[in-house]
């Protein structure tokens, strides 16, 4: 072979292998992905009764019906954080 057709080659087989290399899912991010789905599992049903704590409390008037609202609302943001960044990111376009 000539040496421009070497120095072709030499170039091109890593320019290709680091291609398939970048296209690979990083570790982190799936072990960021697990330990969220993880966390969120073990969270819900301590968050149902947080929401029913919330809901006695205000039934019987030992906090105000607006706290136990902003509390929900927490709540319900904290739990759906990945849809609502999903939606957001929908209406961006990103």
């Amino acid at each position: 072979m000539k040496r421009p057709q070497l120095l072709l080659i030499g170039t091109a087989v890593p320019l290709l292998t680091s291609v398939a290399a970048h296209a690979q899912t990083s570790p982190f991010a799936t072990g960021a992905t697990a330990f969220q789905t993880n966390f969120l599992a073990i969270l819900t049903p301590v968050a149902v009764i947080a929401v029913m704590a919330l809901g006695v409390g205000a039934w019987f008037n030992r906090i105000s019906w607006s706290w136990a609202a902003g509390g929900a609302l927490g709540i319900l943001l904290v739990f759906g954080a990945p849809q609502i960044v999903t939606w957001v990111r929908g209406l961006a376009g990103v």
